[in-house]
């Protein structure tokens, strides 16, 4: 394994972000709802054992789909919390709309240290002190202001309503929860769903990549600061647009937003849950800065971005789609029949990840 390659494979295999699995019982809730659709048989479509963007589900009594998703975002807020809230609704939103989603309702709840004690807002906020010179000082009530606003602007943006939450100043610990759920309306026919599902189809990426967002290369020691994702507001806007646009087509066959380790996870689980493999040319990847790493485009976290798979003879049609909305689209590789996935970059293999790594493979990442 190259570094690359750990950083990947750490964050989806060992971290938890990507292995819930690991700590919650998810066939106790199957259990649930198979003895609660007893009751509403068919309301369920897509629960949480499916592990994908977003849940789908119907109001009995009430025709079309509903779509939910809840997400935290609470370390990022320690250097970053408007962007990190901001983020962490935006990303929610994202989710719905992966599904094949427009949203529309979100709640939020913050908990937070008592309101008038200090905090630091920066890149030494995880230590307690600034040794950098670059860190704020400032009472908690104001660092909930900024993240009230990230989730306001990010709602305003996307023409979401807030709807309701919950709110503590009960909390104790350096970091803040910060934590929305977003319902929206499900727009295609049926659910959009994650696993890959032909070998052959095509990889388009919606939205444009940049190096924020570093936290999974920042736990795997290769960079020295996290960078948590900036909040792209009118961005996160287009790349809506233009995925909705996409779908309007009806010929996406599967569909997933680019959440934490980025592209990398976005296409390897895709691959890897459809029981396929993919191969990805990272220099076709649209970039919003010009001094980016082949690893940066390939874990960072950059907002606003979607990852759809299409039939070879249904690009033309997808792109132009989305091209009404948005220039920024780019067929960047191909779902393959192989068991693993290939990234390369100006003709350079950077990783490649397999879909089961060896014990001896997950042993070494756990230590790491």
């Amino acid at each position: 394994m190259n570094r690359i390659e750990k950083a990947l494979m750490h964050g989806l295999f060992v971290h938890l972000h990507h292995n819930i699995d690991k700590v919650i019982d998810f066939k106790g809730f199957q259990e649930l709802n198979r003895q609660v659709a007893k009751v509403w048989p068919g309301v369920l479509l897509i629960g949480p054992e499916a592990n994908d963007d977003a849940a789908v589900f119907q109001i009995p009594g009430v025709d079309g789909f509903v779509v939910g998703k809840m997400e935290s975002h609470c370390s990022p807020c320690v250097p970053r919390p408007y962007d990190a809230a901001a983020t962490g609704a935006g990303g929610a939103m994202r989710d719905v709309v992966a599904m094949g989603g427009r949203p529309v309702f979100l709640l939020d709840f913050i908990g937070t240290r008592p309101l008038e004690q200090e905090v630091i807002v920066g890149p030494c906020g995880f230590s307690g002190r600034c040794d950098c010179g670059n860190c704020k000082v400032m009472t908690s009530r104001d660092r909930l202001n900024l993240m009230i606003k990230g989730i306001k602007d990010m709602c305003a943006q996307m023409d979401v309503f807030v709807v309701g939450g919950g709110f503590s100043t009960s909390f104790s610990d350096i970091v803040p929860a910060v934590v929305c759920a977003v319902i929206g309306k499900l727009i295609t026919e049926t659910p959009l769903t994650k696993p890959a599902k032909n070998a052959g189809d095509k990889i388009i990426l919606i939205g444009v990549s940049g190096n924020d967002g570093n936290d999974t290369l920042y736990r795997a020691g290769l960079v020295k600061e996290m960078r948590p994702a900036l909040a792209l507001f009118k961005e996160e806007k287009t790349a809506m647009e233009g995925a909705l646009a996409a779908f309007a087509t009806g010929k996406i066959n599967a569909c997933s937003d680019l959440g934490a380790a980025g592209l990398g996870a976005a296409v390897c689980e895709s691959a890897r849950y459809g029981s396929l493999g993919a191969r990805v040319d990272l220099s076709r990847v649209p970039l919003s800065v010009k001094d980016i790493s082949p690893e940066e485009i390939l874990i960072c976290e950059t907002q606003a971005r979607y990852l759809v798979q299409v039939a070879p003879e249904s690009v033309d049609d997808v792109v132009r789609a989305v091209r009404a909305v948005t220039e920024n689209v780019a067929v960047i590789g191909e779902i393959t029949a192989d068991d693993k996935e290939v990234f390369e970059c100006g003709g350079e293999i950077i990783a490649t990840i397999p879909n089961r790594p060896s014990e001896e493979i997950l042993e070494e990442l756990k230590r790491a």
